[in-house]
């Protein structure tokens, strides 16, 4: 993997980064594809739509089909035929959402399958090994994040269990028991590895960590442990700390967030890496986004409505039917609701990254910031 800066403009960043499987403009927002699928889509649809990175994730993928059935067919490209880049979640924050049923040691997380309660255990080296079998271009680091809420204390020894942890994910990256994909078409090497800062809402946890993970030879640095329950001034506040402290010269990750104006606001920070299951959670609930604010598609106000969704947006759901139809569609559970909403959000959320790709490379991000926030607080 490379990455280039290609423009600046404020503290906004314009770049690209190459893999094995194509050039990824930044910033860029990535569809999650939890089990190799972004929900509602299929493979050609999400092409359609135009991203160059998808997101899977290690501790579903892990737990159905099993990385010995991926690695047998191909890995995660071949198995969903997929031509483009992906990048896989270590199963960390999974694990975290599982508090009930996991305890964490220092070799690494005990946990029970939420599927059938089988038991399981995940290393930073198991991690390595089956994100590595998946075929994936880029890999994170295995992380323990801590929750909204944990005293100071709680949060500095997780935050330096999370530091050993990703010294041991690099010694698995290149040690010799990790092997490549291989079948009769491919063989994919290790993949490239991205650490992650954590740290809670303290600044000087969040330096510190940046300080160590920035200080091993990772390919990327995230910024992991937020929007995980925090008022939205705390996590802000954090984000707009840590961000400026991340290496310049390889891709900031910001994880899991979030809303449109949380992308333009890690954009603003600094952050070139997104990924959000909203857009596609929020379609099939049926809150839309649009260039004026969201539509709860569900309210009665549309059910006459012969207007396109939105008229500033160019996608095929804008493009060929009404509202009046996506409401029908909606009420009625029809699946083809999924669909269409999916293909909008996903669509309004990858235009944006677009639109400020182009603002910060024409030195108009701050103008392209302002106009948007103006017209998203609007009545649709």
């Amino acid at each position: 993997m490379t990455f280039r800066l290609l423009n600046t403009d404020g503290a906004a960043r314009r770049g690209e980064i190459t893999t094995a499987h194509g050039t990824v403009q930044t910033p860029v927002f990535m569809p999650v594809g939890t089990l190799g699928s972004v929900k509602s889509l299929t493979t050609e649809q999400l092409a359609g739509l135009g991203p160059e990175i998808i997101l899977n994730n290690t501790y579903h993928l892990m737990l159905r089909p099993g990385v010995d059935l991926l690695e047998q067919l191909g890995g995660v490209h071949r198995f969903m035929n997929w031509d483009r880049a992906v990048l896989s979640d270590s199963g960390g924050f999974q694990l975290f959402s599982l508090s009930k049923i996991r305890k964490v040691r220092e070799d690494g997380v005990e946990f029970r399958s939420h599927i059938d309660g089988s038991k399981h255990f995940l290393s930073p080296e198991r991690s390595i090994e089956i994100q590595t079998r998946m075929g994936v271009d880029i890999a994170m680091a295995f992380d323990e994040c801590p929750g909204y809420g944990w005293s100071r204390d709680e949060v500095e020894r997780s935050m330096e269990l999370t530091h050993r942890w990703a010294k041991r994910c690099l010694e698995a990256r290149g040690g010799q028991a990790i092997l490549p994909v291989r079948t009769d078409r491919i063989v994919c090497p290790p993949p490239d590895l991205f650490g992650i800062v954590q740290g809670g809402i303290h600044p000087d946890l969040r330096k510190r960590s940046v300080e160590a993970i920035a200080a091993l030879p990772f390919e990327g640095v995230a910024i992991g442990g937020l929007s995980v329950g925090e008022p939205k001034g705390e996590m802000l506040d954090t984000l707009r700390y840590t961000a400026p402290l991340l290496p310049a010269d390889r891709p900031r990750y910001l994880m899991g967030v979030g809303t449109p104006e949380d992308l333009l606001e890690g954009v603003a920070a600094g952050i070139d890496m997104f990924d959000c299951v909203m857009p596609t959670r929020n379609a099939r609930n049926g809150s839309l986004f649009t260039s004026v604010g969201k539509v709860a598609i569900k309210n009665a106000q549309y059910a006459a409505d012969e207007g396109p969704l939105d008229p500033a947006c160019g996608c095929m759901t804008c493009r060929t039917v009404s509202r009046a139809y996506l409401r029908h569609l909606y009420v009625n559970g029809e699946i083809a609701a999924s669909v269409y909403n999916t293909i909008h959000n996903l669509s309004f959320y990858l235009d944006l990254m677009k639109g400020m790709r182009q603002a910060i490379a024409s030195n108009s991000f701050k103008h392209f910031r302002e106009a948007f926030l103006s017209r998203s607080t609007r009545e649709p």
